[in-house]
């Protein structure tokens, strides 16, 4: 289905959304300040140099699908949905200018006053979360003296067009996110996308924000780990594109989902020790690796960010359930738990844990030996079951994923708190009262 669309700002993201939106059927109008991109566009040249930009534009501009205009009335009265892909550069101090998108947002509610058939305003520039509910969506209903999805739709659409492939990337992306608040929105932007052989994810408006920023950092962090790697290899004369080489095989732990769900800090007896080892040798290398030492500071954060939680609860008694660092085995050595334990018993509270693994009639060879040598406090602290645990306790951390952690939610009484360091109940959000997550 053919659909009017308006896009402001033709830069980079701009340009190629336009056209390639053209191709897909639709009418696009392009929208700028600049009268001589708008000239470029008429003219049927990419404001952009890029492979295959500029045989697209012409094309497009030939077939009658594509013009641009400096009128924001011409273009909003025009179309049905208006693409913001306006700038938001960085200011000294690292903020983003959302100066740009203000501006756009307060032109096209003014337009939006004499409209009278619904409109759709779609964020496609890369703004943080809140920005589309707290700045956008006051200069439109400032500027239109309108409702947001009741009067107008407004959605956050980010980009992952990368410089140099971006045709080839809005063709065949892994998904596009829409971020709506209404079904009407979020069903009129998915159907922008119904060429392409992508799923779309309809996600709240923040959560699309900032997927933009998640893939960015995570893609920068690759980046930076693969040079400290290189730059270690190299340093110790190992060849360090054979080891990414082989390490890019590993599609189970190393390119795939897992060690990617936020919860608790990581612990066992491999992490910690190896990034220890590497981080040391590398100094004595002169190698500096700030990446892999702040991977250490970021895992005792964490555990820091969890002993705040249960302290800023402000019970004196706490229960744990779950002290190896991974559910299913009695594995204590440099559990995140155990420092977070250490940290509960210095602040004078009183500790009452379980962990059906980690009891001393279980325990058997280096996990016995460390305890008994560490740690062997800790088996005045354990419990016999859940529902002991719970009986002496007035909140509760949840320090693993063991299925029978599950059930204690129909067993808490009124002021039990549950700090949860795994997401053990799913989707369930933070409220400040009953449950706390500790990233959620």
């Amino acid at each position: 289905m053919s659909t009017n669309i308006s896009v402001f700002g033709l830069g980079y993201v701009g340009c190629v959304s336009a056209a390639c939106f053209a191709r897909e059927g639709h009418n696009v109008i392009g929208v700028d300040v600049s009268q001589s991109k708008v000239d470029l566009i008429n003219a049927g040249k990419a404001t952009i140099v890029e492979h295959g930009i500029t045989e697209l534009v012409a094309e497009m501009k030939a077939a009658g699908r594509l013009r641009a205009t400096t009128s924001v009335s011409e273009a909003v009265h025009g179309s049905s949905i208006s693409l913001i892909c306006v700038g938001t550069p960085s200011a000294a101090n690292g903020s983003l200018d959302l100066g740009y998108v203000q501006r756009v947002c307060l032109e096209i509610g003014a337009v939006l006053k004499d409209k009278k058939e619904r409109h759709t305003i779609v964020i496609r520039s890369t703004v943080l979360p809140g920005s589309t509910e707290d700045l956008a969506a006051v200069a439109l209903e400032e500027g239109s003296g309108l409702k947001r999805h009741r009067d107008f739709g407004l959605s956050m659409n980010p980009e992952f067009l990368r410089e140099g492939t971006s045709i080839k990337d809005f063709y065949d992306p892994p998904f596009t996110v829409v971020g709506a608040e209404d079904e009407l929105t979020a069903a009129a932007v998915s159907e922008l996308y119904a060429g392409i052989d992508a799923p779309v994810r309809v996600v709240a408006i923040r959560v699309a924000e900032m997927i933009k920023y998640a893939c960015n950092c995570f893609h920068g962090l690759k980046v930076g780990f693969a040079n400290e790697i290189g730059n270690v290899c190299k340093a110790m004369n190992v060849d360090s594109h054979e080891v990414m080489r082989i390490f890019c095989e590993d599609t189970k732990l190393n390119i795939s989902p897992y060690y990617l769900k936020p919860g608790f800090a990581f612990g066992g007896s491999c992490l910690p020790k190896d990034l220890r080892a590497v981080s040391y040798r590398a100094r004595q290398l002169d190698v500096p690796t700030p990446i892999l030492a702040a991977t250490l500071q970021s895992n005792d954060l964490q555990v820091k960010r969890a002993v705040d939680m249960v302290l800023a609860a402000g019970s004196r008694k706490v229960g744990v359930l779950g002290l190896a660092f991974k559910a299913g085995t009695d594995d204590l050595r440099e559990s995140p738990m155990v420092t977070l334990i250490e940290h509960l018993l210095g602040k004078g509270l009183t500790i009452s844990i379980y962990d059906k693994e980690v009891t001393s009639a279980r325990l058997i060879g280096a996990n016995k030996e460390y305890i008994e040598r560490e740690i062997p406090h800790i088996w005045t602290l354990m419990r016999p079951s859940i529902d002991d645990v719970l009986a002496q306790s007035e909140t509760v951390v949840i320090g693993n994923g063991s299925p029978e952690f599950r059930s204690i939610s129909g067993k808490l009484v009124e002021g039990q708190l549950v700090v949860d360091l795994v997401r053990a109940f799913g989707a369930r959000r933070s409220d400040g009262r009953t449950y706390e997550g500790i990233c959620w």
